[in-house]
């Protein structure tokens, strides 16, 4: 919920704040996406929900008659909410659980899912860093589909744990907090954040940077999105950014530090946009995961052919395609297919899928 308006994730007192600065939960149109795809792709099936905007409404608007299971105890709704709801599923038991989040929701369902039984995440946090979800609700509805005709592997699949206090002051602390069961589809599945830059990858971004500043224009903003890639690459450039926040830049000046969506739409006006991105390492996303700033909105106001993607010759060898999920489905077919990424060996055509 507080990918736009800049607060990089809703954990505890964060969520009231987000609320405060005009977000919109996620969570739930992403549900009701992924249940409408699912009644179209899966054979009948017994859906359970958790009560009213745990599962149950979602379920009602995508044409389902879901069993309700359990009861809300308080408003708003927490983490402990989110394990009750899976300790009711696995009481039943039921054969797969899927929940809608971040990290966060992926941490409390381990948590709770005493049973084991396999899991799927559908992404609608801010960092999705663990590598237990769907790389859409879209997809999500297909695993699901395909696990319900003819069953799939389950893997153990890592479930992270990043700080969000030190991710708000722009430093990556993250470590191992446990594993889930997941039902896996290799190309539908997201893998775990993988950090990248390391001494080789130094080098690279130094060529990188060369090549990169024959392009920057006078008087054009650039949208400067989250990552060392990109922030190795700003500072090659001259300029200051934050690690993990959007910045905006115009003739090497910082215009918008660490801005939520509301601001680089401003800084946009009135004048042409770029926006340069990377792809999330071991994963490749380019929009849609820690960069919700770059909200569909901004897209559209800088062009879809004004995107730019760069990214060291090591990341991409790490990476099948790349990848979107803007939330707008529309916009992300538009930026599918092939497109051009920037390398510190000159540019590459790679997949968006």
């Amino acid at each position: 919920m507080g990918g736009r308006v800049g607060l990089k994730g809703t954990d505890g007192e964060a969520a009231r704040k987000a609320l405060e600065l005009g977000a919109k939960p996620t969570s739930p149109r992403r549900a009701v996406e992924m249940l409408k795809s699912l009644r179209r792709y899966a054979p009948p099936i017994r859906l359970y929900a958790y009560p009213e905007e745990m599962g149950e409404a979602e379920a009602l608007e995508a044409g389902f008659k879901p069993i309700v299971v359990g009861e809300l105890r308080a408003r708003p709704t927490t983490a402990e909410d989110t394990k009750r709801a899976v300790e009711e599923f696995t009481s039943i038991p039921v054969d797969l659980i899927v929940f809608v989040g971040g990290d966060g929701t992926a941490r409390d369902v381990m948590d709770a899912n005493k049973a084991g039984i396999p899991v799927l995440g559908v992404p609608a946090g801010v960092k999705m860093y663990s590598a237990v979800f769907a790389v859409s609700p879209e997809a999500a509805a297909r695993i699901v589909a395909r696990f319900a005709y003819t069953g799939l592997p389950v893997r153990m699949a890592e479930v992270m744990d990043v700080d969000e206090e030190a991710f708000r002051a722009n430093r990556l602390s993250a470590r191992l907090y446990g594993y889930l069961p997941v039902i896996y589809e290799s190309e539908l599945v997201q893998g775990v954040k993988r950090a990248t830059v390391v001494d080789e990858e130094r080098l690279q971004l130094v060529e990188l940077a060369e090549r990169l500043k024959p392009s920057i224009e006078p008087g054009v903003a650039y949208v400067l999105g989250p990552g060392s890639t990109v922030k190795a690459l700003a500072e090659a450039l001259g300029v200051d950014k934050t690690l993990l926040g959007v910045d905006v830049v115009v003739d090497g000046r910082v215009v918008e530090l660490d801005a939520d969506e509301a601001r680089i739409l401003r800084a946009l006006e009135g004048r042409e946009g770029r926006i340069v991105v990377t792809p999330i390492g071991g994963q490749g996303f380019i929009l849609g995961r820690g960069n919700q700033q770059i909200s569909p909105s901004v897209v559209r106001k800088v062009g879809v052919g004004n995107v730019i993607v760069v990214a060291t010759t090591t990341k991409l060898r790490g990476l099948d395609a790349l990848r979107v999920d803007t939330g707008d489905p529309e916009l992300d077919a538009q930026l599918r297919g092939r497109t051009k990424v920037l390398t510190d060996r000159g540019e590459v055509e790679v997949e968006v899928v």
